[in-house]
């Protein structure tokens, strides 16, 4: 039975010259899990506010959408509210209570629901998503990711027939994004919830999804099953589509003779499926596309199963024995110097001048709370990325913050070198508008840096192009996509050009293009002296681009070190490429250093 219907629609905002959704028709099944992917800007939060009547955005609306066969705009309002629950790519947008207790019993409270009922749901929900210790804590205390949970738990006790989802991982860690979506695989299959994900991380998401929904600039692109999708990414035409594809079907498409090519129509999603074709690989049998079969099947689709290096004993050793001669992981890249694709290049010397430093910091928000960072000590050096991972709550943007100097720690100090500066961007990208454009946005701050208007109009110019925000020029900076918000908020953090740049979560909502523009920009800003000092749980970004990682836990460093030493032990905590080929190539963190391993096997063959 389809639960949601959509016949040409279009919609453009007030002022704009193209339509933000072009023309799109499809069907939804109820009990249904679609992921909506697509670049930034490409529609995905628009279509799915308009899924979410309550927040339809403002402009012209065409076609029609409809609710169980019913015109959504006729549906009632407690019906509406119920059945169709979202949340929200920024977890402040959502969150309106001071404490978690009350966010949420806020929604049960408004649809009048029994006090008793509430309590039963508040227990039931609460012990799957683990809030308990939070239930008392006030709201603006909570990290990133912790909101998120709070948001997804306050719309399912409503018991929402279609759960509508915008990025809903982007601010989690690995280990708590993987229980999110392990979490809505349950409510999927066993209370048949309606799922619609809108995501550009899709290694976790695409194998457990019916249906996948591509949008680029408005239009539907691709409608079809994950490995239908993935046979068609995979192919030459289609070439700009295959960063969207999870990494082993990446490897597979880069490093398979047929690359180029007809992709299998059976293109395994399953981690059973790549470890059998791990098995039949490494045991020397060899797949192909030509030769593929459910038995035999070809390279994987999911990031836990398989290895993509040919079973050659020359060009690999046996699990277990030395590092194989070729790259092993991306020692080789560290030690080769800044490359053009931003890559990370050397890591800075023993000796290189330190600009920012904590030293023994503690810190706690209330005089007798609880220690959030504990003799933390931390130094940033000139013409690093360093990248801080660690879990929700853990403490990395009170890190920021205290290092920014907009909080003071209890104990300890956070020192700035002299004449140098600091620019934070935070995670929230709605904090840095007030003017009514993006245009007007970029040349408040370009007058704030103190630049002249021949500068401003260079400085923009450049980054008008580095992250696409031409077309968005005149829109309000509300009316944007997520990613393109964040996109907005780094472009002017650059035009201050500080000597260090702190940033929490830079990557949220940008598309695989995106981020690799980002990364090249930030690469040439180490290139100048500059360093960077990221936050972030976006593992395949830091291990591709930092020159240094560190894992906060218990408030304090634990970990730290160039990415090849900090990834190649963790589990989580580690990139979907490195499980896949950490018995060959232990220190194999991306698609780079396994294609680079691959022709070095070839060339010795």
């Amino acid at each position: 039975m389809e639960i949601i219907k959509a016949e040409h629609v279009s919609f453009r905002y007030p002022e704009e010259d193209r339509d933000s959704l072009h023309e799109l028709s499809f069907t939804i099944e109820e009990g249904e899990f679609v992921v909506l992917c697509g670049p930034s800007g490409g529609g995905k939060t628009t279509l799915l506010r308009h899924l979410k009547r309550e927040l339809a955005p403002v402009g012209t609306f065409s076609g029609n959408l409809a609710y169980k066969g019913q015109p959504l705009s006729e549906l009632p309002a407690a019906a509406a509210a119920a059945e169709i629950g979202m949340v929200f790519q920024n977890p402040d947008a959502q969150i309106v209570m001071d404490t978690v207790w009350h966010e949420l019993a806020f929604s049960m409270e408004n649809l009048g629901i029994p006090p008793a009922v509430m309590r039963t749901r508040l227990a039931e929900i609460c012990g799957l998503f683990g809030l308990e210790p939070l239930l008392y804590k006030p709201v603006h205390e909570l990290s990133g990711g912790q909101k998120q949970l709070v948001n997804l738990a306050s719309v399912l006790l409503l018991q929402p027939k279609v759960l509508l989802l915008d990025e809903p991982t982007s601010q989690l860690d690995p280990v708590a994004a993987r229980e999110f979506i392990m979490a809505l695989q349950r409510l999927n299959e066993e209370m048949s919830v309606t799922v619609i994900i809108s995501e550009h991380r899709l290694e976790e998401v695409l194998p457990l999804a019916d249906r996948v929904l591509m949008l680029e600039g408005g239009i539907l692109q691709a409608d079809a099953s994950p490995r239908t999708f993935a046979q068609l990414a995979g192919s030459e035409p289609f070439a700009s589509r295959q960063a969207y594809l999870p990494a082993a079907s990446r490897l597979y498409v880069s490093l398979s003779p047929q690359a180029g090519s007809a992709v299998p129509e059976n293109i395994p999603l399953t981690v059973r499926e790549g470890k059998r074709w791990m098995h039949s690989l490494t045991a020397g049998a060899g797949t192909t596309a030509a030769n593929s079969s459910p038995g035999n099947p070809a390279p994987p689709v999911t990031g836990t199963g398989g290895t993509v290096l040919p079973h050659d004993p020359a060009a690999a050793p046996a699990p277990g024995t030395a590092k194989p001669p070729a790259v092993a992981g991306t020692a080789a890249r560290e030690a080769a110097g800044p490359g053009a694709d931003g890559s990370p290049g050397n890591f800075p010397a023993a000796d290189a001048e330190t600009l920012l430093s904590c030293r023994e910091v503690t810190f706690r928000y209330e005089k007798e709370g609880q220690e959030v960072l504990k003799k933390l000590t931390l130094a940033v050096k000139r013409g690093e990325l360093l990248a801080v991972m660690g879990g929700n709550g853990a403490g990395k943007s009170t890190l920021l913050q205290v290092m920014s100097g907009l909080m003071k720690p209890q104990r300890g100090k956070a020192q700035l070198s002299k004449g140098i500066t600091t620019g934070l961007l935070a995670q929230n990208p709605l904090l840095y508008f007030s003017y009514d454009t993006v245009e007007e946005e970029l040349h408040h701050m370009a007058r704030y840096a103190g630049l002249s208007p021949e500068q401003a109009g260079r400085e923009i110019d450049a980054l008008l192009e580095v992250f696409r925000l031409r077309e968005v020029l005149q829109s309000h900076p509300h009316d944007l996509s997520g990613g393109q918000q964040q996109q907005t908020a780094l472009a002017m953090m650059m035009l201050l050009k500080p000597d260090v740049l702190l940033l929490d979560e830079p990557t949220k909502g940008l598309d695989p293009a995106a981020k690799d523009r980002l990364a090249a920009l930030l690469q040439q800003l180490r290139g100048q002296g500059a360093s960077i000092l990221m936050v972030t749980h976006d593992v395949e970004f830091a291990a591709k681009y930092a020159s240094r990682c560190a894992l906060l836990f218990d408030g304090s460093i634990t970990a730290d070190g160039t990415p090849a030493e900090f990834f190649s032990s963790n589990y989580f905590y580690t990139t979907a490429v490195n499980r896949m080929v950490r018995e060959w190539l232990p220190q194999a963190l991306t698609m780079e250093d396994v294609i680079v391993s691959w022709h070095g096997s070839a060339h010795r063959c």
